[in-house]
């Protein structure tokens, strides 16, 4: 009898069914109250074009209790901010403030309907004009378009921008010359396709064994007059700031292109630098990753994309004006569709909008001082955690990283142990795993980004943890090799998974009642 109870509890919770699975005829959450007044056919109230047909014929029947335990038990499994630290590099998984997401469930911007006439639209109108001046001060590029829904659409949108402005430059002839963009090879991995995308052919900037864009290489890449523009990744993906920047600005814009910034990693750089300062063309942000929205889960995101006067021109439409009502009226805030060398429209209607309301409650809040506070924050923790792991990890590269740092497993491969054993094995002790096997040009790379959401306990308890695993693998390598040990259903094959998905559910036969249950 033990036996058998043990058997079904172990089967309930490492093997939880599907809610339709679950389902039993006759089960109902809901029970309401007999009818106090006369019943109404349908048909009276909702024509019968509009009416269902098969009653609701597939819904699985469940009770309260069985819903409540079923999802509360999946979301138990599922490691979230709420519990402890992401340290994903490249990612910037921080803590969101509840403050922000408050404001973004405010009835007047949520239920705001899309459709709304722009007298009707004011306050959130004023939302993106205001989050637009905050966003050109921290760029310093004071043309920007927040239609953009996430980070690579962003990225596109400045391409096609910087490929308008050439053609308007350099004529129907010129342009088609200038087809070549330059991506370095430690760039974000989503840039080659965006340039691909927007008519260009890419050609790769070598990495010096600094980890910094090799700047002979650039220079020859950039001999032949067909370059169009430089993708830059900066502070690159490796967690190092291009020291060079202005001479890699200077040498691309002699040679007749332009330089977009991938701003995802600006999470090292608000309030301290400034891309526009640097010589920086276009970048794109991401509300989603900087600016405080969650990141990851497949919601939305926002990336808006800022740029120079002379670029302006070229911004996605309708952009938000300001205008005064009367000589001493209120302030009017309108959608201007007249830009005629406009790219047009990026994304239906104007971008994710509550990524937007997120973003100004986070920068009103932290204001400039607690932003720039969240930087170096974000930068300290990156070096803390490279100074508590270097005596147990190879790190590739000598400078000091900014809010990120790669480490790889070339120690720990001495006794077979590779990185993804150390990542699985992370998982036994609490802790996210980092970002593994990126960048590409690292072997081995473990990407840590603890950004400035984790304290110094937490920190060091992740210390402890890499370094218990680095000992563990010269000392029981069998122990990493099989983790992760705590998890519900032990290491997944991720290639079986990814290479042979189950992307539908099909129902089983209908339950047979036991004769005991009846």
């Amino acid at each position: 009898m033990d036996s058998g109870i043990s058997k079904v509890t172990t089967h309930i919770s490492h093997n939880e069914q599907l809610i339709f699975e679950r389902s039993q005829p006759g089960r109902a959450g809901f029970s309401l109250p007999p009818l106090d007044v006369d019943e109404i056919p349908l048909d009276e109230i909702v024509p019968r074009e509009f009416q269902r047909e098969d009653n609701l014929a597939g819904m699985p029947e469940v009770t309260e209790v069985d819903v409540v335990r079923h999802f509360t038990r999946m979301s138990s499994w599922n490691y979230s901010i709420d519990q402890g630290m992401y340290p994903l590099g490249s990612c910037t998984m921080k803590y969101n403030s509840r403050l922000n997401e408050k404001v973004a469930r405010i009835a007047g911007f949520a239920n705001l309907h899309p459709l709304a006439a722009e007298a009707e639209s004011q306050g959130a109108l004023q939302v993106i004009y205001e989050l637009q001046q905050h966003l050109r001060e921290i760029t310093g590029l004071p043309g920007i378009s927040l239609q953009p829904a996430a980070g690579a659409h962003g990225e596109m949108t400045g391409i096609l921008i910087i490929r308008a402005f050439i053609d308007a430059r350099d004529g129907k002839e010129g342009s088609a010359k200038r087809r070549i963009m330059l991506i370095p090879d430690s760039a974000h991995g989503t840039n080659p396709a965006s340039a691909h995308l927007s008519g260009f052919t890419v050609q790769t900037i070598r990495s010096t064994n600094e980890g910094l864009t090799d700047l002979e290489h650039l220079r020859e890449l950039c001999a032949h007059g067909d370059v169009a523009g430089l993708m830059l990744t900066n502070p690159n993906t490796l967690g190092l700031f291009e020291r060079n920047i202005k001479e890699i600005c200077r040498r691309v814009h002699d040679a007749g292109g332009l330089v977009y910034m991938d701003g995802a990693n600006m999470n090292a750089l608000v309030g301290v630098a400034r891309p526009g300062d640097m010589g920086v063309d276009v970048i794109h942000l991401n509300l989603h990753k900087t600016f405080s929205t969650p990141h990851g889960g497949g919601g939305p995101g926002s990336g808006p994309c800022c740029c120079t006067k002379e670029l302006e021109p070229f911004l996605p439409v309708p952009r938000i004006v300001r205008t005064r009502s009367g000589s001493d009226g209120p302030d009017v805030f309108k959608l201007d569709f007249d830009y005629p060398q406009s790219i047009g429209r990026v994304k239906a209607f104007f971008g994710n909008y509550g990524m937007m309301l997120r973003a100004l409650a986070y920068i009103l809040t932290h204001g400039y001082d607690g932003l720039r506070e969240a930087t170096e924050a974000a930068v300290l923790n990156a070096r803390y955690i490279t100074h508590g792991l270097t005596s147990d990890y190879e790190k590739p590269f000598a400078a000091p990283p900014m809010h990120e740092v790669v480490f790889t497993d070339k120690r720990q491969a001495r006794k077979s142990v590779h990185t993804l054993d150390i990542a699985k094995r992370l998982i036994d002790y609490g802790f996210h795993p980092p970002t593994i096997y990126f960048p590409l040009i690292v072997s081995g790379a473990m990407l840590i980004e603890p950004t400035e959401s984790v304290g110094r306990q937490e920190l060091d308890q992740f210390i402890e943890a890499m370094r218990s695993i680095a000992r563990e693998a010269v000392d029981n390598p069998e122990l990493v090799l099989n983790a992760p040990h705590t998890t519900r259903i032990g290491r997944l094959d991720e290639a079986a998974a990814a290479r042979k998905p189950v992307l539908r559910w099909k129902p089983a036969a209908p339950p047979r009642m036991a004769t005991s249950d009846r």
